[in-house]
């Protein structure tokens, strides 16, 4: 394995683990992301600027019942922004590309997850369904 990916796969590791038992800087990124969308229409806000960015097969394999498509880290950048994911690295004090590739991770199963039945929760019922994944071992794969 290169360098780099050996520092990669430790700053995601980083990423996903939690020492004080609390949601994962993963589980906190996704979660400000979610709850904190610019839209102030929450995963319906994302997924629509992920849709509207080249990402619609990906977001709608995610709200299916098959499998999800995969994301990469230089999609979700160019989707969300290099200033967003700026942002969310200083806030968290992490790499910018190691948030991008948290969240290529981490979102198309997040998505599903909060899915199940294909519909996207009301902005306000998402709170509730978010703590409950945030605290199982879905943010520590």
């Amino acid at each position: 394995m290169s360098l780099f990916g050996q520092l990669a796969g430790e700053a995601f590791t980083v990423l996903t683990s939690s020492t004080s038992g609390g949601p994962t800087p993963a589980a906190q990124i996704l979660t400000d992301l979610i709850q904190s969308h610019s839209s102030g229409n929450g995963l319906a806000g994302l997924l629509e600027q992920l849709a509207a960015s080249g990402l619609e097969p990906q977001v709608q394999s995610w709200l299916g019942s098959g499998g999800n498509l995969p994301v990469s880290a230089v999609q979700i950048q160019q989707a969300l922004g290099s200033e967003k994911i700026q942002q969310l690295a200083q806030q968290y004090g992490i790499d910018p590309s190691t948030v991008s590739a948290a969240i290529a991770h981490l979102m198309p199963a997040a998505v599903d997850h909060l899915t199940p039945s294909g519909q996207i929760p009301p902005t306000n019922g998402i709170a509730g369904a978010l703590a409950g994944i945030l605290n199982s071992s879905f943010f520590k794969q």
